[in-house]
């Protein structure tokens, strides 16, 4: 039975997800004032009031919106760097940083924080605190590789057990780089340090877990990170992702339990999530399900108005011994259609119904339009029409076209004999009645 993937998990798709953080979460929060304060508990070099000064005014000026001021004020401090000292040094580069971030320009931004790790006499808080912005920033910018370089040179200088945001950032990277593997070993580590704490883990690092199962062809696990999504997020998106995922593991009946469940609350929206529904009921025996389902898409515009939807819901109302109701959906497929594909399936089910004027012109037009995968069923369908007619000689005649077909010699042939045999009969009756 084949298996539906209707899934949107794909690497392009959680890509969108790893947005750069607010410039709260990125750059080191070292106000001026506080850098002061801490020299005095630091054996780092002192920050001089007149240095101290100047920063402040900065700060200020880039608090109040005047960034031209506020660089303005740092070139003028960094004009006199060959009388400071690198702690001083180490306060002026973070200033740049943080403005440079303010006006997105990254690449200052980044060149800026390095400058002020470079500098050897500098508080432990603002080397740390200064190189996971770092990570971050590499991360804004693209550069994974970085990102993993700067979090390794952050890890030699932490002391404290790393927080979670430490192994959710370098997955991201780790996924971007396509290192799969290191990528989920990483988010795992996050999730569980968060679950360990009776904490609900951040949606997007489910999000995250999820595209790195699918992408290393886990399908199992990727349902168990589903089914965690739907328990915990209950969104419609992740309802329908769990159908798919159980139908590609091979579990229909959960399937189709998933997606019932997601229908009855209102989660099928989308013309995926009713290609996904039909396509489920059809595959567990319930046809005129599949087809109510999707002509229900297609009148409400979801589905798209086409020949191959048509023939979709034509085809499951056959199925399902609904014949008539299958009409109309044959006929909206050949009206759009330069082959007589449609046609000759229309000129089949009239049969079925014994309206045998109207296989007989669809069997015809089915044959005029061409293009037909077996043109014999089709010749086949107007002889039978024909037939039912008493329309004998076009019926011996279209019996007679089928026969050059292999595919339908031998059936054409008992045909032939058939109805030769009723129109001697019927000429026969006729002359006695005479």
């Amino acid at each position: 039975m084949k298996k539906i993937v209707k899934v949107s998990i794909y690497a392009a798709a959680f890509s969108a997800m790893l947005a750069v953080p607010p410039m709260v979460s990125l750059i080191p929060g070292v106000d001026v004032a506080t850098a002061h304060a801490e020299t005095k508990t630091k054996r780092v070099p002192a920050l001089r009031e007149k240095v101290y000064s100047q920063l402040a005014r900065a700060q200020k000026l880039a608090d109040d919106g005047d960034v031209k001021g506020g660089l303005e004020a740092l070139d003028s401090v960094k004009e006199r760097m060959g009388s400071m000292n690198a702690y001083e040094i180490a306060m002026m580069y973070n200033f740049y940083g943080f403005i440079y971030y303010n006006q997105n320009q990254l690449p200052k931004a980044i060149e800026a924080f390095e400058q002020v790790i470079a500098q050897d006499a500098i508080p432990e808080t603002l080397a740390l605190s200064t190189t996971f912005s770092l990570a971050q920033l590499a991360m804004a910018n693209e550069q994974y590789e970085k990102v993993i370089d700067y979090l390794n040179d952050w890890d030699k200088i932490n002391t404290k057990p790393k927080a979670d945001n430490y192994y959710v950032l370098k997955s991201q990277a780790y996924y971007q780089m396509k290192d799969y593997k290191n990528a989920l070993e990483n988010i795992e580590i996050a999730i569980n340090l968060t679950e360990a704490k009776n904490e609900i883990p951040n949606e997007n690092w489910l999000v995250l877990q999820r595209a790195l199962y699918y992408s290393m062809n886990q399908p199992a696990k990727v349902v168990t990170v589903l089914e965690k999504m739907v328990k915990l997020y209950n969104k419609p998106v992740y309802w329908v992702q769990l159908g798919g995922m159980y139908g590609e593991v091979g579990e229909e009946k959960k399937q189709l339990a998933i997606l019932e469940s997601a229908k009855q609350q209102g989660f099928i929206k989308t013309k995926s999530d009713f290609q996904q529904l039909a396509q489920a009921y059809l595959m567990s025996g319930l046809p005129f399900k599949s087809a109510s389902t999707y002509s229900k898409g297609l009148k409400e515009g979801v589905i798209e108005n086409s020949a191959k939807n048509n023939a979709f819901i034509a085809e499951a109302f056959v199925q399902a011994k609904e014949d008539q109701k299958a009409v109309p959906y044959f006929i909206a497929a050949a009206k759009v259609t330069d082959n007589g594909k449609y046609d000759q399936r229309l000129a089949e089910v009239y049969i079925g119904l014994e309206k045998y004027e109207l296989a007989a012109d669809a069997a015809r037009a089915a044959l005029e339009k061409g293009g037909l995968d077996s043109e014999s069923n089709a010749y086949v369908a107007l002889g039978m029409a024909q037939y039912n007619l008493q329309n004998f000689d076009a019926s011996i005649l279209a019996f007679e076209q089928a026969e050059k077909h292999k595919r339908s010699q031998r059936l054409a042939q008992q045909w032939i004999k058939y109805v030769k045999s009723e129109k001697l009969h019927a000429e026969t009756l006729r002359t006695a009645l005479l």
